[in-house]
């Protein structure tokens, strides 16, 4: 990495460390029982710090974002292997998709659950269910098979 980036990088990263100190020491200082029965003090110290902190998660997401889809496009065969990845994902998400079941939720008894009834909100639930389950099984798969694959070397 460039020298220079790296400075910047190193001068950013301990100003943002500074900041998130700051508010830090300002919660302390306060104390918990302060800020939990005084609203102008929340909004004068918590309110700077969720805002901060959401400026810095959405900036360092973006970044992150940025930077990746720089480098998927400077190496064509990385892009080509996330492309079929993604691909191969979206035909698991629809494999749930088929299998879900739209059905209202209901208890033992057989009586939908209050907000349960059947449509494409319960139908969307169950194929995230189903394709975290299908996701958890290929990986449990992989894992069995390197454990196997290491004992046997």
């Amino acid at each position: 990495m460039n020298t220079k980036i790296s400075k910047i990088l190193t001068y950013a990263t301990g100003l943002i460390g500074v900041i998130g100190f700051f508010f830090f020491i300002r919660i302390v200082v306060e104390g918990d029982t302060n800020i939990e029965n005084d609203v102008n003090l929340q909004n004068s110290i918590l309110s700077p710090f969720i805002t901060f902190s959401l400026i810095t998660l959405g900036a360092t997401a973006a970044i992150a974002v940025i930077y990746s889809l720089i480098n998927l496009f400077k190496h064509p065969e990385v892009l080509k292997r996330s492309l079929i990845g993604v691909g191969i994902l979206l035909v698991l998400l629809v494999l749930s998709y088929s299998f879900a079941s739209g059905e209202a939720v209901t208890d033992q008894l057989g009586k939908v659950l209050e907000n349960g009834e059947a449509g494409s909100v319960s139908r969307w639930v169950s194929t995230l269910i189903n394709y975290s389950f299908i996701l958890g099984a290929i990986g449990l798969v992989f894992f069995l098979y390197d454990f196997v694959k290491g004992l046997v070397k």
